[in-house]
């Protein structure tokens, strides 16, 4: 659990607390392992200076770094940020603008870009670029100016920026009410065995590993969340799969299709990082070595974006280009299985 807090002190900081239960099969380990773990962004050192500072609890205790959790442990750490005004300094940042009229503009954020700021990541984002590009963007209720939706930060791709009020809140309504279209091309391990098929399951935090989100079939913990997906191209043992979001939550492509056994292509958080699919060769290996090395991110692009203009209310359809570094990586997987043919 994450919550922001103002303290009435004359720096005005802003302070962000997390809180988390270890859980019965919780083995020994290092408090700073442990948080590492759990906390999107939270470097070494950040976990060495909260320690430092006394801003780690367990059992309400404070401890040090080397302290080792053990199952049943509740952990609390505190981290400091920067003023919430320094997080939104405007930085002239180039930006490849797709559409813009008085009401919208429509961006393609390139594969590295964090989409806000937040801990770990306090400048060089697209709200640091946005607000040098539109004055008064309008603000939603997690204090993110413009943003109606967010892509991560490895995932490059189109995003809708509301200029106006009147604009948040009508596109907000189209993607709350699932009225908008989202395709995004992905390249995955494994050969998927139908050509096409829809994914359910909800989605919510993993028990164990808090940075990963977890499908709960059953229905009984997370929010919907619906994936539509379609064969491309077949590619020995990685597949070209188009997928249309019903809903949009975090990662949901990324869990959604690790869940039917066919993880992103070089996607650290959930394994596709790891040779999964092919032989044992020293060759092939250090084929997909390099494959790694070409794209060295999740290989996950948002490629069709479609909504309702705020004001005319004509429909409106966006699409980009796969960018270079995905393309190079499917080209070569396109070689390697016509190879192996």
């Amino acid at each position: 659990m994450s919550a922001y807090q103002n303290l009435e002190e004359p720096q005005e900081e802003l302070y962000e607390h997390h809180k988390f239960s270890a859980t019965k099969g919780q083995e020994p380990l290092r408090v700073d392992k442990f948080l590492m773990n759990f906390i999107e962004n939270a470097t070494r050192n950040k976990i060495q200076k909260a320690a430092k500072d006394g801003n780690i609890w367990v059992n309400n205790q404070i401890v040090k770094q080397n302290y080792k959790v053990k199952a049943g442990d509740e952990v609390r750490v505190l981290f400091t940020h920067p003023p919430y005004e320094f997080l939104l300094t405007p930085e002239n940042i180039p930006l490849d603008i797709v559409y813009e009229d008085e009401v919208l503009l429509v961006v393609n954020k390139p594969a590295g870009m964090v989409v806000h700021p937040g801990h770990g990541n306090y400048s060089g984002t697209l709200i640091n670029a946005l607000v040098h590009h539109v004055e008064n963007l309008p603000n939603n209720s997690s204090e993110r100016p413009g943003l109606v939706h967010r892509i991560d930060k490895d995932t490059s791709g189109l995003l809708v920026v509301a200029k106006t009020e009147a604009a948040m809140t009508y596109l907000s309504k189209q993607f709350f009410e699932k009225t908008s279209e989202r395709e995004y091309i992905a390249l995955v391990w494994g050969n998927v065995a139908d050509d096409e098929g829809t994914i359910e399951g909800n989605l919510a935090r993993h028990p164990k590993n808090r940075l990963q989100m977890a499908v709960f079939p059953e229905g009984d913990e997370g929010k919907e969340a619906v994936t539509h997906y379609k064969v491309l191209e077949r590619l020995g043992y990685v597949t070209l799969v188009s997928c249309k979001l019903e809903t949009g939550r975090t990662h949901q492509i990324r869990v959604h299709m690790k869940y039917i056994g066919h993880t992103l292509f070089n996607d650290e958080r959930y394994g596709g990082d790891k040779i999964l699919k092919g032989t044992t060769f020293t060759k092939y290996k250090q084929f997909v070595e390099n494959a790694f090395k070409i794209l060295p991110r999740q290989a996950l692009h948002a490629k069709t974006l479609g909504f309702k203009h705020p004001v005319t209310g004509e429909p409106m359809q966006f699409n980009s280009e796969i960018p270079q570094d995905m393309q190079q990586c499917i080209e070569k997987w396109r070689k390697y299985a016509q190879h192996a043919e």
